[in-house]
């Protein structure tokens, strides 16, 4: 049984771009909707699409971005943060900067995933999910 599904979203995706794939499918839920929504938003991967929504089986099927000659990915580093034994909580005006503004960090607050730089805008903090480079 899976025991950090974040860890396990951020490692196929890792897995994927490291074998240079252009999809990976992803077990879904609504969590990493949210997160692959944002990375989408964001420029880091091409597109994303739900398959058998509602169901117990749902995959989000993820298209990987790459420079179209260099062939490296968009994303250069996805880092796990705060994990299920060790929760990492930060208040507004405590929140990082992810290579200095050129990453972004993703924030699990109240209203629901967001980035750093929108956190900081709404001045609200919470859980610190994983950092996007």
């Amino acid at each position: 049984m899976n025991t950090d599904p974040i860890a396990d979203y951020l490692t196929r995706l890792r897995n994927a771009i490291s074998a240079n794939h252009r999809i990976v499918e992803i077990p879904s839920s609504k969590l990493k909707l949210a997160m692959t929504k944002i990375l989408f938003e964001k420029g880091y991967i091409l597109q994303y699409k739900m398959e058998n929504e509602g169901t117990i089986d749902s995959k989000i099927k993820i298209a990987l971005k790459y420079h179209p000659q260099t062939k490296t990915s968009a994303i250069k580093e996805l880092k796990r943060v705060s994990t299920p034994g060790l929760r990492v909580y930060k208040n507004a005006g405590e929140l990082p900067r992810v290579l200095n503004g050129l990453g972004i960090a993703l924030i699990s607050t109240s209203g629901g995933v967001i980035t750093d730089k929108e956190a900081r805008k709404l001045n609200v903090g919470g859980e610190i999910l994983c950092y996007v480079s």
